[in-house]
């Protein structure tokens, strides 16, 4: 069926637009910025903080501009006298409830905020507010938040309600006391919150931010008696780039490991190479399960936002997970035990920093049973991209150096669940990915009520995978509204992938001399000991009575 077509004027150029287009998107497709603070594409469209208000001829009043259907003949005009006090106005009394220390704010050079004041020319707050005090709340193990710097735009709840189907966070109270919080105003570790990092990203201010590692990266550097190695995921190589102004899916990877050098750390390693064990280890898994009758579909376990949902919401498929670590933790395991030995160093004396794409990695490397055999925690430190971002700034060792030059489609691009068959000999393997624990859900409730059927199952907590993880480097809602960075990005680490001589895990020469060496067999003794854990029912605070 064809699409009607609507014709209307904006600052009187004429714009033809699809029948249920907004206000907001039509003059976006004209060219004409309208700037807005709460609008999220696709996540929070709710007109609640009335920057994008428009005046349209014949309305009694402004109206938000991202709400507001087009219809025949419309006239806007998005920039008059009356626009511009009235947003101006808006904004400065949302500044006079918004603790303004800009200097030393996390994201003093991300803020939406900032950038909007600057726009809008708001020089002064007229009704600034000099007795706010820092409301936080710290008790997670991935972030913190200061309700202090909140400006109630609701985007980080209904990430977490529309995309993740968690919805650990709302509005609490009204009117002046209205403020964003966990039921009963619990505290976040109290409630069945993932990890994740969705809201992080979502959140146009510094109300929400990564909890900061980087003090305990410079104090193991800075002691001669340690030896430090770093890991960055796959993702980061194509990410990092973002914290520094290159386009999006610019690839660092050479840039990135010559800063790591330049840091100090003492050895830098490729968690791809532990992903391959991954692989190894998992399919092993896998294909024991499929010739012996175990527990089917076997689901993966390397993203622990997915890991503590599943152990929240569905105890009862706990037996699906594999067993196997995550990448992150197996390249811990192995440097804390292969690597240690090799190199004549004491595991105690070796701490082990991940750069990660995912919040939820600074959760899981405090899951005790993770703990190795010689009492050691295979991962230390975990960071996020834009901490090592924040590290390399810090010491300025990003040059405009040459960069190092550096499949299974059915289960690639950016739809939340993908599936695939292929052909075995003697054996028909039913396949599926799903990023975001909404699509997550949706799998799940399926192959529990029969009406899905696969043997293996991939998850991933955060919509898009790692490439969008909660600690990817932020963009702001006017990018991430109409910019498909998760394209952009995971484009980058196709194309490299597709340019590597060697693609196939069993194929690795770094594999095959730590299982000849050391591990043994895939799935073996030794390698099951360091490279597999096992995952247990937690509880969720819904079905507890606190009171």
């Amino acid at each position: 069926m064809e699409q009607k077509m609507v014709t209307l004027k904006i600052n009187d150029i004429p714009v033809t637009v699809p029948e249920g287009t907004t206000v907001l998107e039509a003059a976006r497709n004209a060219g004409i910025k309208i700037p807005s603070l709460c609008f999220l594409k696709g996540v929070n469209e709710i007109g609640a903080c009335r920057i994008c208000v428009v005046e349209v001829k014949g309305a009694k009043s402004l109206v938000a501009s991202c709400v507001y259907p087009v219809s025949e003949g419309m006239e806007v005009q998005t920039n008059t006298e009356r626009v511009r006090h009235s947003r101006q106005l808006t904004l400065e009394l949302i500044l006079s409830n918004h603790r303004m220390d800009c200097l030393t704010c996390a994201r003093n050079a991300h803020c939406e905020l900032r950038e909007l004041a600057a726009e809008l020319g708001i020089d002064a707050v007229r009704y600034a507010n000099d007795e706010l005090l820092p409301r936080i709340e710290d008790s997670a193990p991935h972030l913190v938040r200061d309700n202090s710097k909140c400006v109630l735009c609701r985007r980080c709840t209904a990430v977490c309600r529309k995309y993740q189907e968690v919805g650990v966070i709302g509005p609490n109270d009204r009117g002046f006391s209205t403020h964003i919080g966990c039921a009963f105003d619990r505290d976040l570790s109290e409630v069945d919150c993932v990890s994740c990092g969705q809201c992080i990203v979502a959140c146009p201010t510094g109300a929400l931010s990564e909890k900061d590692d980087t003090a305990k990266v410079w104090a193991a550097l800075n002691d001669p008696a340690k030896h430090v190695v770093v890991g960055p995921a796959p993702s980061v190589r194509v990410t990092l780039g973002e914290c520094f102004k290159m386009p999006i899916g610019t690839n660092v990877e050479g840039k990135m490991v010559s800063a790591l050098r330049r840091l100090g750390f003492d050895k830098v390693f490729d968690v791809d190479n532990a992903a391959d064990f991954t692989i190894m280890e998992e399919g092993t898994e896998f294909l024991a399960r499929m010739k012996e009758g175990g527990v089917l579909p076997m689901i993966t376990s390397c993203s622990p936002g997915w890991i503590r949902y599943c152990e929240q919401h569905y105890p009862d498929m706990l037996p699906n997970l594999s067993t196997c670590k995550s990448p992150q933790q197996m390249f811990g395991a192995l440097v804390k035990s292969y690597y240690a030995e090799k190199a004549g160093i004491d595991p105690k004396d070796i701490v082990v920093v991940s750069v990660m794409p995912c919040t939820a990695k600074k959760y899981e490397v405090q899951r005790e049973e993770q703990r190795m055999a010689n009492g050691c925690m295979p991962v230390d430190i975990s960071i996020t991209t834009r901490e090592l971002a924040r590290m390399i700034q810090r010491v300025e060792v990003v040059t405009g150096g040459e960069m190092k030059p550096l499949e299974f489609h059915e289960v690639r691009g950016m739809e939340g669940i993908k599936e695939a068959v292929y052909e075995l000999p003697g054996r028909t393997v039913r396949v599926c990915a799903a990023s975001g624990l909404h699509n997550a859900k949706t799998v799940l409730d399926g192959v529990k009520n029969g009406t899905l059927h696969y043997d293996f199952i991939e998850f991933m907590a955060c919509p898009g995978g790692c490439i969008n993880g909660g600690g990817q480097p932020l963009q702001s809602a006017e990018v991430r509204s109409f910019t498909d960075i998760k394209a952009l990005r995971a484009a980058a680490l196709y194309r490299q992938d597709e340019a590597m001589p060697i693609r196939k895990s069993h194929e690795n020469p770094v594999l095959q001399a730590v299982y000849q060496d050391y591990l043994g067999e895939p799935g073996g003794h030794r390698a099951h000991e360091l490279l597999h854990c096992t995952y247990v029912p937690q509880k969720r605070y819904r079905t507890e009575n606190k009171f």
